[in-house]
Protein backbone atom coordinates (compact mmCIF):
# COMPACT_ATOMS: atom_id res chain seq x y z
CA UNK A 1 0.00 0.00 0.00
CA UNK A 2 1.42 3.48 -0.81
CA UNK A 3 0.94 6.97 0.86
CA UNK A 4 -0.12 9.03 -2.13
CA UNK A 5 -2.92 7.24 -4.31
CA UNK A 6 -4.82 8.70 -7.53
CA UNK A 7 -7.66 11.27 -6.90
CA UNK A 8 -5.73 12.11 -3.57
CA UNK A 9 -5.78 15.93 -2.98
CA UNK A 10 -2.26 16.72 -2.40
CA UNK A 11 0.02 20.32 -1.32
CA UNK A 12 3.38 20.52 -3.44
CA UNK A 13 5.91 21.07 -0.52
CA UNK A 14 9.34 21.85 -3.05
CA UNK A 15 10.22 22.59 -6.75
CA UNK A 16 8.31 25.78 -8.79
CA UNK A 17 4.99 25.02 -8.12
CA UNK A 18 5.26 25.05 -4.43
CA UNK A 19 2.25 25.64 -1.83
CA UNK A 20 -0.28 24.61 -5.08
CA UNK A 21 -2.87 22.23 -4.16
CA UNK A 22 -4.19 19.77 -7.14
CA UNK A 23 -5.88 16.53 -7.53
CA UNK A 24 -3.63 13.01 -8.31
CA UNK A 25 -3.91 12.21 -11.95
CA UNK A 26 -1.21 9.25 -11.86
CA UNK A 27 1.38 7.71 -9.43
CA UNK A 28 3.81 5.90 -10.87
CA UNK A 29 5.20 3.28 -7.99
CA UNK A 30 8.09 2.25 -9.77
CA UNK A 31 9.58 5.81 -10.60
CA UNK A 32 8.07 7.28 -7.17
CA UNK A 33 6.93 9.87 -8.99
CA UNK A 34 2.95 11.68 -9.28
CA UNK A 35 1.07 13.96 -12.15
CA UNK A 36 -0.61 16.15 -9.83
CA UNK A 37 -3.16 18.21 -11.85
CA UNK A 38 -2.65 21.83 -13.02
CA UNK A 39 1.04 21.47 -11.47
CA UNK A 40 4.57 21.62 -13.09
CA UNK A 41 3.36 22.38 -16.51
CA UNK A 42 5.43 21.01 -19.53
CA UNK A 43 5.41 22.74 -22.84
CA UNK A 44 5.15 19.96 -25.82
CA UNK A 45 5.75 21.07 -29.70
CA UNK A 46 4.29 18.01 -31.53
CA UNK A 47 4.18 17.87 -35.52
CA UNK A 48 1.54 17.19 -37.65
CA UNK A 49 0.61 14.01 -38.02
CA UNK A 50 -2.33 11.21 -38.49
CA UNK A 51 -3.53 11.28 -35.33
CA UNK A 52 -3.14 15.13 -34.40
CA UNK A 53 -4.21 16.68 -37.67
CA UNK A 54 -3.09 20.29 -36.31
CA UNK A 55 0.22 20.04 -34.30
CA UNK A 56 1.34 22.98 -32.45
CA UNK A 57 2.51 23.59 -28.74
CA UNK A 58 0.87 21.54 -26.35
CA UNK A 59 0.94 22.36 -22.26
CA UNK A 60 0.59 18.78 -20.39
CA UNK A 61 1.18 18.37 -16.50
CA UNK A 62 4.68 16.88 -15.66
CA UNK A 63 5.68 14.44 -13.02
CA UNK A 64 6.76 15.22 -9.70
CA UNK A 65 8.43 12.86 -6.88
CA UNK A 66 6.38 11.42 -4.54
CA UNK A 67 8.90 12.97 -1.69
CA UNK A 68 7.59 16.60 -2.53
CA UNK A 69 4.16 16.23 -2.18
CA UNK A 70 1.96 15.91 1.21
CA UNK A 71 -1.75 14.59 1.60
CA UNK A 72 -4.45 17.41 2.42
CA UNK A 73 -6.86 16.33 4.94
CA UNK A 74 -9.65 18.95 5.73
CA UNK A 75 -7.70 21.77 4.39
CA UNK A 76 -4.76 20.92 6.38
CA UNK A 77 -1.49 19.12 4.33
CA UNK A 78 -0.66 16.30 6.85
CA UNK A 79 1.68 13.08 6.53
CA UNK A 80 0.58 9.85 6.23
CA UNK A 81 0.67 6.64 8.66
CA UNK A 82 -0.68 3.23 8.14
CA UNK A 83 -2.58 1.45 10.82
CA UNK A 84 -3.28 -2.35 10.98
CA UNK A 85 -7.54 -2.50 11.73
CA UNK A 86 -9.59 -5.08 11.67
CA UNK A 87 -7.05 -7.29 9.51
CA UNK A 88 -6.70 -4.44 7.03
CA UNK A 89 -4.37 -2.05 6.77
CA UNK A 90 -5.60 2.18 6.18
CA UNK A 91 -4.13 4.65 6.09
CA UNK A 92 -4.10 7.10 9.05
CA UNK A 93 -3.74 11.31 9.26
CA UNK A 94 -0.89 11.61 11.57
CA UNK A 95 -2.15 15.60 12.31
CA UNK A 96 -5.47 14.43 13.56
CA UNK A 97 -5.19 10.27 13.70
CA UNK A 98 -8.23 9.74 11.46
CA UNK A 99 -8.06 6.98 8.85
CA UNK A 100 -8.40 8.08 5.59
CA UNK A 101 -10.25 5.77 3.03
CA UNK A 102 -8.84 3.87 0.34
CA UNK A 103 -11.58 1.51 -0.81
CA UNK A 104 -12.94 2.25 -4.39
CA UNK A 105 -16.86 2.71 -2.72
CA UNK A 106 -15.07 5.33 -0.56
CA UNK A 107 -13.63 8.90 -1.52
CA UNK A 108 -9.94 8.66 -1.34
CA UNK A 109 -8.65 11.27 0.87
CA UNK A 110 -11.53 11.87 3.08
CA UNK A 111 -11.60 11.05 6.73
CA UNK A 112 -13.41 8.37 7.67
CA UNK A 113 -13.68 8.49 11.40
CA UNK A 114 -11.87 8.91 14.57
CA UNK A 115 -9.02 5.93 15.38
Amino acid sequence: MHKIKRDDMVKIISGKDKGKTGKVLKVDTKKNRVIVEGCNMITKHTKPSMANQNGGIVNTEGTIDISNVMLVVDGQATRVGFEVKDGKKVRVAKKTGKHICNWKGGKHGKIKGNV
